[in-house]
Order: structure tokens, then C-alpha cells, then sequence
């Protein structure tokens, strides 16, 4: 984290907008460790701890609004491009709609805490025609709220973190191999995750054709239309004879199905 202070101290607050703005664009470059070394710098009287709070928040509504913008001018296109790009395989475009339907705008408070969220939330609220000036409110609160949680704790707990930079420190170009080794690990984990999650859906993918002839056969499968409401609501196209359901309800729905029958489900 040595290089942390380096980056601080040569960059200040500029550094800490930056970083935000990357990561908010989708970049895999964390600000919460900036974050927590800012609070404990401005806890030594090093750096101005509102400076870095505000910063903070002005990259956040910059880049959420670009994708705000973005998912209300593409639609479903632009969330489809969010959760490629993501390395981390739990943003499913899907799962973030359910979870923004049933909160709303008020989700976005705590967005930037949920892995994934914080990328497909903005996008997702213009999608779904969410108001500029309700959204860049809670926009706004929730990087507040993210931003000074980290900043705090840092502030908080500067001591301890200034004995950890110490020590990191005296280790000298090693602390910061090590340092530099953790987070190349920690994307390429995500990488190989996501490899791993794509593959699996790759194996259990069939074709419009393939559908269509199976649709055409005498043990013709079942079709379950598995979109959540804003899904559907963005695109309202459905396959012929599918069943609108959630997953909660495929179990029960098969009960009185024949095991040997295929079962077909239309997702996001």
C-alpha cells in the first residue's frame, strides 16, 4: 500500500477522483483501499478528508450518469454490454433486475456495497426510465454513504493502518511486489470465474433452430419465460407457448411434468 501514499501524496485529491472514475466506468481498479489510506492520511493532517469525500462523489455521478444516460438512450442493449464486460460473474443482468424491481432507486444507496450492482444499477435505472434529478440524488447519497464508510474507517483506525504502511514500507520493493501480486490475483481469479460461469452457460445453451425443431416434434419441450418484468417490459417479444414464471415457481410448475420431458428456459 506504500504506493498508495506515493499516489496521494504526489496526486492528492486528484488521485482519489481518478480512481473513482475508473472504477465506476467498470475498470478493475478498486478504490476502497485509496479510500481507507486517504482517512488515515487525513486523519495525520495530510490530506482534507471532505476534499476526498467530495471528489469522490463527483466521479461516482459523472461516470454513473454516463451509463445513466446510456442504459435510457440504448435500453437492454447497453445492460447486455455491462454484464460482458464485468469480470465478475455475479452481475447477471437478470438478478440486478429483480433486485432494483423490488427497491427501486432507493437500492441505489447501497449499490456500490453489492458486488456487480454498482455497474449495472445506472445503466438499469435509465433503462427503466428513471427521473435525472431522483437519480443523481440517490446517486449521490449511495457514493456518499460508500465513499465515507471507507474514508471514516480509515480515519478511525489510522493508527493501525499507519503501522501496516510501516511495515510495508521497510519491506520496500517487496511490500510492494507482494502488494501488487495480491491484486493481479485477485483479477485473475475473477477472470478465470467468469471463464468458468460463461463456459457452463455456453454448454447448456441451444439455438433458435434447434428450439424450433424441437418446438416441432411430438414430445415438443417446455418453454418457460424466466424474464423478470422490466426484461420483459424492455423487450416484449416471447417465444410462442412459453410460460411467464419466475424461478421460484418452476419447481412447483413441474410437479405434475413427466421428468422426461425437456425443459426449455428463456432468460435475460
Amino acid at each position: 500500500m506504500t504506493e498508495l501514499i506515493d499516489l496521494l501524496s504526489r496526486y492528492g485529491l486528484a488521485a482519489v477522483f481518478f480512481n473513482v472514475l475508473l472504477e465506476q466506468i467498470g475498470l478493475p481498479v478498486p478504490a476502497l483501499p485509496l479510500f481507507v489510506v486517504a482517512g488515515a492520511m487525513a486523519a495525520d493532517g495530510k490530506l482534507s478528508a471532505p476534499g476526498a469525500l467530495g471528489w469522490a462523489v463527483l466521479a461516482s455521478l459523472i461516470a454513473d450518469g454516463v451509463w445513466f444516460g446510456l442504459g435510457r438512450r440504448q435500453g437492454e442493449r447497453v445492460l447486455r454490454t455491462v454484464c460482458r464486460i464485468s469480470i465478475s460473474p455475479d452481475t447477471c443482468v437478470r438478478r440486478m433486475e429483480w433486485l432494483y424491481e423490488r427497491i427501486g432507486l432507493p437500492s441505489l444507496l447501497f449499490a456500490k456495497f453489492v458486488p456487480g450492482y454498482s455497474t449495472v444499477a445506472p445503466p438499469l435505472a435509465g433503462a427503466l426510465g428513471a427521473g435525472t434529478v431522483a437519480f443523481l440524488f440517490f446517486d449521490a447519497a449511495g457514493a456518499l454513504l460508500w465513499a465515507g464508510s471507507a474514508i471514516g474507517a480509515g480515519m478511525i483506525f489510522h493508527r493501525a493502518i499507519d503501522r501496516l504502511l510501516a511495515l510495508l514500507e521497510g519491506l520496500g520493493s517487496l511490500g510492494l511486489g507482494l502488494v501488487g501480486v495480491a491484486f493481479l490475483a485477485w483479477v485473475a481469479y475473477r477472470f478465470i470465474e467468469r471463464r468458468r460461469f460463461v463456459h457452463e452457460l455456453r454448454l447448456a445453451r441451444i439455438s433458435v433452430p434447434e428450439l424450433q425443431r424441437m418446438l416441432g416434434a411430438a414430445d415438443a419441450p417446455l418453454v418457460f419465460d424466466v424474464r423478470t418484468s422490466s426484461a420483459a417490459w424492455l423487450d416484449p417479444r416471447r417465444i410462442p407457448g412459453s410460460l411467464r414464471l419466475s424461478f421460484d415457481e418452476i419447481e412447483r410448475t413441474l410437479a405434475g411434468e413427466s421428468r422426461a420431458r425437456e425443459v426449455v428456459l428463456y432468460c435475460t
